[in-house]
């Protein structure tokens, strides 16, 4: 590119733009003053001289005149202030109305309106009757005359003020009612003052007024004469006409190039633009004193001239157009602060410039692409989001078809004819496509089925010629033709090697057919989707997977108990957002009809968390079948995590699983105790019957698989009718509000803190007032009423240590059970209360206490002793004369086993109720 500063007219551009005077004019001698004088008028500096002068000497006169108008202004008023006061005083003067009536008024009141005059400055005071005669006058020779003047107003009891020429000059007068005892008008005071009296005193300001206006016309003067010998050095002594045509010589050369010339002061703002200029630039008309910045430039242009950088030759984009620019500042030599730039559309290059703004808009296009397409794990969001995105900025109307099989997380079967609509985008919602979710069957010549079968991607550029298309629906592709869609693209979506679907692209509005240049762009964008709507299938496939093993492992209905009310509730994570998690709950029946309540959490999420779950679930229940206390369960179950850990460890194929919490209670309707331990878990929360709420205080213990430390149980007795709520961390956290547990904890408390609500009432509060709205973790809920079995349904007695106490308990156990209603179960009872009574009087030691409990579906018979050995069924030989008892117990019960305590020992046994 040819061309820039360095050209002849260009070099004259940069010194307009830094144009200023560097010679000194020469102090002329003595015999060339007069002629510089004449001549100095001639020039600019001179006009403006003696234009500032002028402005200066006529603001001093205007100032004068009007200090002359407001001095007679002021006089006037001073001359009416005074007439109206002292004819005012002089009317309302004591014994003013019975001068009047007197029958010499004029004895009596012209002694005291001469002295008043004289004393108050005025130039006259006389007193008129009701007929305008005068009473009294400075010249004695008018009294007895008629006043000249208006006093009509004053007898109808006004004050007046005029002004008028009397026979002593231009004065105010002023007429002010006399009233008399019946507040009746009986006459007039008129006072009045010349206007040369009262405005003496303002003439004597004259000298100082006038020095004042000399003062201020010689400094301006002088400072005219300094801007003047300043303008005369800038202009280098040269007149109007001169300056003028230098402009316009400058100012013809600048329209006159075919360069853009641009000039930016120091702000940045454009300070010069010719025609050319304006129009390469496609500057607006009031672009002169804008900000470059602010003037629609191209960014990387409108930077460049900001920047006051020297550029040469560097190429930047103007709409349609390719620009040489080329940028100098313009204070290198002492010019003021700014640049100059100048510009040059280089046509040859508009084809080139084509290709660049469209191989740019490509490449925008599939990088917006990569940061909008796929944000979700989600097979049918994904679809959705690569039809949004290409609407409309590359069709008019999008369609995605996926197998079936995709939708589910599989891979595709069979020859991919039959896929389901699963995403339509368009730019109008009335159009003849099919609709969403509709299974459309392809036939052999639709672009589609050919594009499947080949992997690539096919363009019908002409619908409207009916080549094929339309065999997949006649009627349809006449309804899709007469709206106006002309063009389309099916693309296959392709990823490892396999076809999960079609994405269709149509065109209606926009009047360009589809051609095979668009076909690297549709397949470009597709295939980005094609490989996140793989990972979401395989993701969905995985957490499907994960969410069946879960469910699998939870209970799904609650079993048959009578110590508790329960309700619960499981939200596994939703799909796209984590996988699914380790958090998992169950409620267990005990022996003697307690319950065991069970939460706890795996950290981490997927198959693995699912699993570990499930294996610490099974465990729970095995460990409790044991009837072992909290403390100890969760002792037993922290050795089996350590163990799991090591294991895992060794193989190398899994992360440890270090940090699984866990919370365990058991509770007594007998004895309404519960007694729980924790690990790592959060506190569980007791709302007692009037609706106060309080986290019971349990120590904690480390998480699963720590060890090191104990486990220690806490114990309470909460009283019927209060409920226990046991949860997870995924309840109380919502990382988007950033709420942390001590804000979800107190938030609990509050939307617990209601009486009267069921335990499923109470899950659907806690949900609806702490559920996240995006949670990325599982929630587990149990709220658990507490129910007492009342005392009928309990019977027990102490039993001394005497073979003979055998025959009195099974009398008392048979009298009980007729009196439930039990009759015919007494024999089976007797036998098995018998065998255990034997059992403990004969092996064991300590006190033997018997209790009977009637749960709702079983008779609970109980044997407790101070003895902790336990005793072990076994087949007895015919030789052997005893060891059947326990055999023949278990034969009798549906299930018996021994739960050890601190006293001791209590063999159980349960049958069920007729």
């Amino acid at each position: 590119m040819a061309g820039h500063l360095g050209r002849p007219w260009a070099q004259s551009v940069r010194s307009l733009a830094r144009w200023r005077p560097s010679r000194r004019p020469e102090r002329p001698s003595t015999g060339r003053r007069l002629r510089s004088v004449r001549s100095s008028v001639r020039t600019l500096a001179g006009q403006v001289f003696i234009l500032q002068v002028a402005i200066v000497l006529g603001l001093v006169v205007a100032g004068v005149v009007a200090l002359v108008l407001q001095s007679e202004r002021d006089s006037t008023n001073e001359a009416r202030n005074l007439s109206v006061a002292v004819a005012h005083s002089f009317a309302n003067a004591p014994g003013m109305a019975q001068a009047l009536e007197s029958p010499d008024p004029t004895a009596v009141l012209q002694p005291q309106a001469e002295a008043a005059r004289k004393a108050t400055g005025v130039d006259f005071i006389v007193v008129l009757n009701t007929d305008s005669i005068r009473y009294t006058h400075p010249l004695p020779d008018r009294i007895g005359k008629k006043f000249v003047g208006n006093v009509e107003p004053a007898l109808r009891g006004e004050v007046v003020t005029e002004s008028i020429v009397g026979t002593i000059g231009p004065l105010v007068q002023a007429q002010v009612p006399i009233r008399g005892p019946d507040n009746k008008v009986i006459g007039v005071v008129s006072s009045g003052i010349t206007i040369e009296h009262v405005s003496g005193a303002a003439d004597d300001q004259w000298p100082l007024v006038i020095g004042a206006g000399a003062g201020a016309l010689a400094l301006a003067t002088g400072g005219a004469a300094l801007v003047s010998r300043r303008l005369r050095h800038q202009t280098r002594g040269l007149g109007p006409a001169e300056i003028t045509r230098m402009y316009e010589h400058h100012d013809a050369v600048l329209h006159a190039v075919r360069e853009g010339v641009v000039i930016v002061d120091g702000e940045g703002r454009l300070v010069l633009a010719n025609d050319e200029a304006r129009r390469l630039l496609d500057l607006p008309e009031d672009a002169e004193g804008r900000l470059v910045t602010e003037l629609g430039l191209d960014p990387r242009t409108a930077e460049l001239l900001a920047s006051g950088r020297v550029a040469t030759d560097e190429v930047h984009v103007a709409g349609n157009r390719l620009l040489a620019v080329n940028h100098e500042p313009t204070d290198r030599d002492g010019g003021p602060p700014g640049s100059v730039a100048t510009l040059r559309d280089t046509t040859d290059l508009s084809v080139l410039t084509g290709r660049v703004d469209l191989a740019r808009g490509r490449l925008r296009l599939v990088y917006d692409a990569g940061m909008k397409i796929g944000t979700t794990l989600d097979v049918v969001r994904t679809a959705e989001e690569l039809a949004e995105f290409a609407v409309p900025r590359f069709a008019d109307f999008v369609t995605v078809d996926l197998a079936d099989p995709v939708l589910s997380g599989d891979e595709p079967t069979g020859n991919g004819a039959d896929m389901r609509r699963t995403a339509v985008r368009g730019i109008r919602d009335d159009h003849p496509l099919y609709p969403l979710g509709k299974l459309i069957h392809f036939v052999r010549s639709t672009p589609q089925a050919v594009a499947f079968s080949t992997g690539r991607a096919v363009v019908e550029a002409d619908m409207a010629a009916f080549s094929g298309w339309q065999e997949q629906d006649p009627p349809r592709a006449r309804r899709i033709v007469e709206y106006g869609i002309h063009s389309m693209i099916a693309v296959p979506l392709r990823a490892r090697g396999v076809v999960l679907g079609m994405a269709t692209f149509w065109r209606a509005e926009k009047p360009e057919a589809f051609e095979e240049d668009d076909v690297s762009l549709a397949e470009e964008l597709v295939n980005r989707a094609a490989v996140s709507i793989d990972n979401a299938r395989r993701y969905t496939r995985e957490h499907t997977m994960a969410v069946t093993l879960q469910r699998s492992l939870l209970p799904r209905v609650l079993p048959e108990q009578g110590a508790l009310d329960v309700a619960f509730r499981y939200l596994p994570v939703q799909p796209g957002v984590g996988g699914v998690g380790g958090d998992w709950f169950d409620v267990i029946p005990l022996p003697g009809a307690r319950v065991a309540l069970v939460v706890g959490d795996v950290v981490g999420h997927g198959l693995h968390a699912a699993a570990t779950m499930g294996r610490l679930r099974t465990a729970v229940h095995n460990f409790s079948s044991l009837d072992l206390p909290p403390d100890e369960l969760l002792w037993h179950l922290d050795e089996l995590v350590a163990r799991i850990d090591q294991d895992e460890a060794a193989d190398g194929r899994v992360a440890s699983i270090t940090g699984a919490t866990c919370l365990y209670a058991v509770y007594d309707p007998v004895t309404r105790r519960c007694t729980m331990a924790r690990a790592g878990h959060l506190q569980p929360a007791l709302v007692l019957p009037d609706a106060t709420v309080e986290f019971v205080d349990v120590p904690s213990g480390p998480p699963l698989g720590l060890g090191g430390l104990p486990f220690e149980t806490a114990e309470l007795r909460p009283p019927e009718g209060s409920s226990l709520v046991l949860y997870t961390d995924g309840l109380i956290e919502d990382r988007d509000r950033d709420r942390d547990i001590d804000e979800g904890l107190a938030l609990l408390r509050r939307t617990l803190a209601h009486p009267g609500r069921t335990p499923e009432q109470t899950c659907g509060a806690l949900l609806d007032a702490l559920l996240p709205e995006n949670p990325i973790d599982d929630i587990a809920l149990i709220v658990a009423r507490t129910l007492v079995l009342k005392a009928d349904r309990v019977a027990g007695w102490d039993v001394a240590s005497d073979p003979a106490e055998v025959a009195r308990m099974r009398g008392e156990v048979a009298r009980r059970l007729a009196e439930w209603g039990l009759d015919e179960m007494v024999f089976t009872t007797e036998l098995v209360i018998s065998e255990l009574i034997t059992n403990a009087i004969r092996y064991a030691t300590g006190p033997i206490r018997v209790r009977l409990i009637r749960d709702r579906n079983n008779l609970i018979c109980e044997v407790a002793d101070g003895s902790s050995t336990s005793p072990h069924l076994r087949r007895a030989a015919i030789t052997d004369e005893g060891g059947r008892g326990l055999f023949l117990v278990a034969q009798f019960a549906e299930r018996w086993g021994t739960r050890y305590t601190s006293e001791g020992k209590v063999i159980w046994t349960e049958q069920p109720l007729p």
